[in-house]
C-alpha cells in the first residue's frame, strides 16, 4: 500500500455547544501549522516541545486571538496516528471550533476525510485492521458488556487468535512444501492422519470465533424485538416500563396503538431495539387493519419476540393462533397481569413457545425475570466479552471463506490427493485470515473499512 502522508486536521469532537472542542492535527507539518495558529502564554514556541506536553495559550488567525486553547504535543511514532500529532482544546461553542478548524486548514493543513486519524494508525503499524475496525464499535457501544468486547477488541485478543491460526497454517504449509520439494531430505515424514487432526485443530478454531458471531453481533448493535399480542394485553405499559418512560399510549380502549411505536433500550446489559406494534385482531377500522399489516410486518423481520398474554382471561384462539406463528422464533410468551388472579391454563402453552415469564407490566414485578430470561434465550448469559469475538460482517465472511478452504484441505487428506492440492487449499485459507488483520488486504477493503468512520476519528 502507497499513500504519501499529508497533513490533515479535522474536529474531533461534536459539534454543537459544549464544555470543550478538540481539533485535531496530525502529519509531518502538524507542529508547525498548530503554531501557526497557537501563542503559547510562556512564549515556547511549539516546535521545542516534547511528546505528551500540554501547553495553555491563545488561538489566532488573520483576524487576531479568538480563544484561548491548550495545544497538547504528541511526537511520533508516540501517539494515536504514530505521526506528529497536536490537539487544540479550546471552549466549546460551534462557531469557536469551526473557525479554529479554519485557521489549521489556511496554514495548510488538509480536511481529513472520514476515519483518516485510525485509517494512517493502521499503515503506520499502530494496530492490525480488526482493532482499528473496534474503535468504531468503542464508539457505538450502548453498554457495558460491548464496550468491553470492543476493548478487548482494540486490546488485539482476536487479532492475537487470527495470527495463531494463520501462523500454524503457515508452519503447515512450509512443511508440506518443503517436503515435497526435498523428499530425499533428512526430515520429519507427513502423516496424513497427524496433518487431518492439524487442520481440523485450526478449523475448530474459526468455526468457535463464527459460532460466537450472533451474540457478540447482538452486544454490539442489539436485537430487533417486536412485542406483539392482541388488543389490551399489555403490550404499550410493557414497552413503557421497559422504556422507563411512557412512550405508547394506554388506554382501556382495544386499538389504541395503530403504528409501530420504536425505542432502543438497555435492558441489562441487552440493547434492545424495542417495536410496540398494534394488537393483531381482525377489525373492519381501515387505520386499524393498516396497524396491524405493520405488525405482522414487523413480527417476520424480529429477532425476538415479546409476545404478551393476558394472564388473567384464558387463552383465545386468536393468542393460539398467534402463538403457532411463532414455531422455530426466539420467543417468549409474556404473561402480563401477574397482580391479577389468573385464568390463564400453561399447559396450553407447551411446545407453542420456548420461555414463559410471568410479569406485571404495571407494576413493574417480574421485569428482572424478564430480562434474564431475554439473556438465556439469545445465548448472552454466559458470553465473555474478554473473549475474540467477531466485529462485523467483513470478518465473518473471511472466517467463513478460511473455515470452507480448510474443510476442503481435509477431505483432500482423506481422499489421498497429492501435496500440493493440500498446499492449495492452505494457501487459500491463510489469504483470507490475513486480509482479516489486514496484513494481507487490498486497498479497496482498507478504504471501505475506514469509509464508515466519523470524521475526526
Amino acid at each position: 500500500m502507497s499513500w504519501q502522508p499529508s497533513t490533515i486536521a479535522a474536529i474531533s469532537t461534536p459539534l454543537g455547544a459544549g464544555g470543550i472542542g478538540v481539533i485535531r492535527i496530525s502529519g509531518p507539518n502538524a507542529v508547525a501549522v498548530a503554531e501557526a495558529v497557537f501563542s503559547p502564554a510562556k512564549n515556547q514556541p511549539l516546535s521545542s516541545s516534547r511528546g505528551y506536553a500540554a501547553h495553555y495559550g491563545r488561538l489566532h488567525d488573520t483576524d487576531g486571538d479568538f480563544d484561548e486553547a491548550v495545544a497538547t504535543v504528541f511526537r511520533a511514532p508516540h501517539s494515536y496516528t504514530g505521526e506528529d500529532v497536536v490537539e487544540l482544546s479550546c471552549h466549546g461553542g460551534l462557531y469557536l471550533v469551526q473557525r479554529a478548524l479554519r485557521a489549521a486548514l489556511d496554514q495548510g493543513a488538509q480536511p481529513a476525510a472520514p476515519g483518516e486519524f485510525t485509517k494512517r494508525a493502521y499503515l503506520n503499524g499502530k494496530f492490525s485492521l480488526s482493532q482499528a475496525e473496534s474503535v468504531m464499535d468503542l464508539i457505538g457501544a450502548s453498554g457495558r458488556q460491548a464496550a468491553r468486547a470492543a476493548l478487548a477488541g482494540r486490546d488485539g485478543v482476536l487479532s492475537q487468535k487470527i495470527d495463531g491460526i494463520a501462523g500454524a497454517l503457515v508452519d503447515l504449509a512450509a512443511h508440506l512444501a518443503a517436503w515435497n520439494d526435498y523428499p530425499d531430505e533428512d526430515m520429519e515424514a507427513v502423516e496424513p492422519v497427524a496433518l487431518a487432526a492439524a487442520l481440523g485443530q485450526s478449523l475448530a478454531g474459526c468455526q468457535t470465533l463464527l459460532d460466537s458471531y450472533d451474540a457478540g453481533r447482538i452486544l454490539r448493535e442489539g436485537v430487533e424485538t417486536a412485542i406483539i399480542g392482541r388488543p389490551n394485553v399489555g403490550k404499550s405499559t410493557l414497552m413503557n416500563l421497559l422504556a422507563g418512560a411512557q412512550k405508547s399510549i394506554v388506554t382501556a380502549i382495544p386499538g389504541t396503538t395503530r403504528d409501530v411505536v420504536e425505542e432502543t433500550v438497555l435492558a441489562g446489559e441487552i440493547v434492545l431495539r424495542l417495536a410496540d406494534t398494534a394488537g393483531i385482531r381482525d377489525t373492519d377500522d381501515l387505520v386499524e387493519q393498516a396497524g396491524v399489516t405493520l405488525a405482522r410486518k414487523r413480527l417476520e423481520s424480529a429477532q425476538l419476540v415479546l409476545a404478551v398474554l393476558d394472564r388473567s382471561e384464558p387463552l383465545s384462539d386468536g393468542d393460539l393462533a398467534l402463538l403457532s406463528s411463532l414455531a422455530g422464533r426466539p420467543a417468549i410468551a409474556v404473561l402480563n397481569k401477574s397482580d391479577l388472579p389468573p385464568r390463564l391454563d400453561e399447559t396450553q402453552l407447551e411446545g407453542l413457545v420456548s420461555r414463559t415469564v410471568e410479569i406485571s407490566a404495571r407494576t413493574g414485578e417480574g421485569a428482572e425475570a424478564l430480562i434474564q430470561t431475554i439473556a438465556h434465550l439469545l445465548r448472552l448469559s454466559n458470553i465473555d466479552p474478554a473473549t475474540p469475538l467477531l466485529a462485523n460482517e467483513r470478518q465473518r465472511r473471511c472466517l467463513q471463506n478460511a473455515a470452507a478452504a480448510l474443510e476442503e484441505a481435509i477431505r483432500a487428506v482423506e481422499s489421498g490427493v497429492t501435496l500440493d492440492a493440500v498446499t492449495v487449499c492452505l494457501d487459500e485459507a491463510i489469504g483470507p485470515l490475513l486480509e482479516l488483520t489486514g496484513q494481507k488486504a487490498s486497498d479497496a477493503v482498507v478504504d471501505a473499512v475506514f469509509a464508515q468512520f466519523c470524521v475526526g476519528k
